[in-house]
């Protein structure tokens, strides 16, 4: 299978997260990304190592299903290098301020001159448009100004998420924004600009407080795990562990009443609809605690699961590797890297499709591993591709 992306050429100057994703999604896809880095390695490629001399978590994970290019953008030679690659490609990601982008020639206006069909995809931390438009941030900067640390945690110590939410959201919008571009293309239409930001993502995830708070100024504050529009919604802990339960609507608030032996609950007016319950919730998860604290976690997700209540278990990394659903259905893909006495664990193509299925992951490129290749196929000698290398341009 050669994927619906096969034949579409992506150049990935991104760096941290949300950019090389982009790119490692529609690798996934079948697309040809190539990644290009600074000649001693890009900022991420050694983020969370892992025993491996050539990169760590990050590049292993977003680096996959790419080859490899470094390139000295900084160097007089590499102006004629970009224009060569971007006369070869359909899509160029760059997750850098516009002005960073002008002064590399990778500006929107500067690809467009060499290839009026090319794609930019880009990515900031704030948009462009405002004041903060030039300003550095990362996913946690995003979880903050959108409202979402706020809301997590204890109302007196605001928390983020410890995954990257933000990051990998953003990265999932572009592809889905860069599918779109490459679709316009196809049907006749011209190359554009495509634009996403991190706190634009986070402000989407966290849409649903900020309705709130502009239409009824509810000034909700953090409440912890629980819930604050419906109930019992919470993290419980059972005889051996913890379990998450989200009730939502009043059919499962019915059937949840009778696991708990409390039909009274259905006619108190503290929990006729689920804003009820969840201004309340802290009543039903006490109730909710007691109940957990009988059982084992097992025990309490065979109960729950009779009446079809929304239950998981709260698994430690370790767990999420054992469990036996993840380990089903091939959610996590072991990939052999050069200098690791095992393979690396890596998560899968977060999508299927029955008919064009996502290409299986090959590793992510040492640095500089295609290089040579790919300035060959640009029509550059041995001798000139050495000359590069002794001016440290690769």
């Amino acid at each position: 299978m050669t994927g619906v992306l096969s034949g579409i050429r992506v150049l990935d100057f991104g760096r941290y997260l949300a950019g090389p994703f982009c790119g490692a999604l529609l690798g996934d896809l079948g697309a040809e990304v190539i990644r290009i880095e600074q000649p001693a390695g890009g900022e991420d490629r050694y983020l969370l190592p892992i025993g491996s001399e050539d990169g760590g978590v990050v590049m292993m994970q977003v680096g996959r299903n790419k080859k490899g290019l470094t390139l000295n953008l900084g160097a007089k030679e590499s102006a004629e290098i970009i224009r060569r690659l971007v006369l070869s490609a359909d899509v160029v990601i760059a997750n850098l301020p516009t002005p960073v982008l002008k002064k590399i020639g990778l500006d929107y206006e500067t690809l467009r001159d060499i290839k009026p069909s090319i794609i930019l995809t880009t990515t900031t931390a704030f948009g462009e448009g405002g004041p903060y438009s030039n300003k550095v941030g990362f996913d946690g900067v995003a979880q903050a100004m959108s409202g979402a640390m706020h809301l997590t945690g204890d109302p007196d110590s605001p928390m983020k998420s410890s995954v990257a939410y933000v990051d990998y959201a953003t990265a999932s919008l572009s592809a889905f924004s860069t599918m779109a571009a490459l679709y316009e293309v196809k049907n006749g239409g011209k190359g554009q600009l495509v634009e996403t930001s991190l706190l634009s993502t986070a402000l989407t995830i966290s849409s649903g407080s900020i309705t709130e708070q502009a239409q009824t100024r509810p000034n909700r504050v953090a409440s912890g795990n629980r819930a604050q529009s419906a109930g019992p919604a919470d993290c419980y802990q059972t005889k051996d562990g913890w379990i998450m339960v989200q009730l939502i609507g009043p059919h499962m608030f019915k059937r949840w009443t009778q696991l708990v032996d409390a039909p009274e609950l259905l006619s108190d007016v503290r929990f006729k609809d689920d804003l009820s319950r969840g201004e309340n919730g802290a009543i039903l998860s006490d109730i909710m605690s007691s109940w957990c604290s009988q059982f084992t976690t097992e025990e309490a997700l065979v109960e729950l699961e009779k009446l079809k209540i929304p239950v998981g278990e709260v698994l430690t990394p370790q767990q999420v590797i054992e469990n036996e659903h993840v380990v089903a259905t091939k959610q996590l893909e072991a990939v052999d890297f050069p200098g690791l006495s095992s393979p690396a664990l890596l998560t899968a193509p977060p999508f299927k499709l029955s008919e064009t299925p996502a290409k299986k992951i090959e590793r992510a490129p040492l640095l500089g591993e295609h290089t040579d290749s790919i300035l060959q196929e640009l029509g550059y000698s041995g001798q000139e591709i050495q000359s590069f290398r002794s001016n440290k341009v690769i």
